[in-house]
């Protein structure tokens, strides 16, 4: 991948580091390019069975790259902003419907779309010294990068309004606090937390959390008798895996269960 944009696979875990330290991680039009690319790429991986995202240096990602939309701004680009349609949605929806764990490691400010991207996660452990930042408001704009539909999901409506209108940082300790993150960790201890959760999921029933996530994602938006109807769908597709198999082998014979995910 670009250098922009670390990836390393080991043991089952792939590990995405936004690699722009310099400008904490802000989102250039390469990064963006390379991370979406690579959120495919890991995506369609079957060794990949869990994923964490984080960012080097100081920040994890403090959003669109502003230096980027100025230069646009004044040549006169006539949309300016199609980044969010081009680049963000199809990142988002690619961390969000990962068909395996996705662990956002926060290790630093996440502001605008970077908060975007970390809510997008399945679990977010943040660093003591990280932070979040809804500043979108600030330079007159809306919420992009899916926060809308995620935030309210994570903290309540009225929680989510009030981050986005105010524009105001959220510490490690006030995330934890309201249910924004999973975990809040020292520093040096972020990203071996955030490996030993993902060691723990790439050695799950890699099919079954796939298919949680759909049912939970499907169930945010249906009724009852939708959900049940999409429940026993992805339940037979589950009932047809080799680790169903296996794991109720082992569990009849009292046997740990040893997972391949398919």
């Amino acid at each position: 991948m670009s250098d922009v944009l670390l990836v390393d696979r080991s043991d089952g875990v792939a590990t995405l580091t936004l690699n722009r330290p310099e400008s904490m991680n802000s989102l250039s039009v390469a990064l963006k390019e390379a991370l979406g690319a690579a959120v495919e790429d890991v995506s369609r991986d079957d060794a990949v069975r869990a994923v964490v995202l984080t960012g080097a240096g100081r920040g994890f990602c403090v959003g669109q790259d502003l230096r980027e939309h100025v230069a646009l701004l004044e040549a006169g680009e006539p949309d300016p902003l199609d980044t969010v349609t081009v680049h963000y949605n199809p990142i988002v929806i690619g961390l969000a419907s990962m068909p395996k764990p996705v662990i956002a490691a926060v290790n630093g400010m996440a502001a605008g779309a970077g908060a975007g991207l970390a809510f997008a996660c399945d679990f977010r452990i943040a660093s003591s010294t990280a932070g979040f930042l809804l500043a979108f408001a600030n330079v007159g704009l809306t919420l992009d990068s899916g926060v809308s539909w995620t935030l309210p999901r994570l903290i309540g409506s009225a929680r989510a309004t009030a981050l986005a209108l105010l524009a105001e940082p959220v510490s490690a300790e006030a995330a934890l606090e309201m249910g924004l993150v999973n975990a809040s960790v020292e520093p040096d201890h972020l990203l071996p937390a955030a490996q030993e959760l993902a060691a723990r999921l790439a050695a799950g029933p890699t099919k079954a959390y796939a298919a949680i996530k759909e049912s939970i994602a499907f169930a945010a938006d249906s009724t009852l008798p939708q959900s049940l109807a999409k429940e026993a769908e992805l339940q037979a597709r589950c009932g047809d895996t080799a680790d169903h198999r296996m794991a109720t082998a082992a569990f009849v014979a009292k046997q740990k269960p040893a997972f391949l995910g398919r």
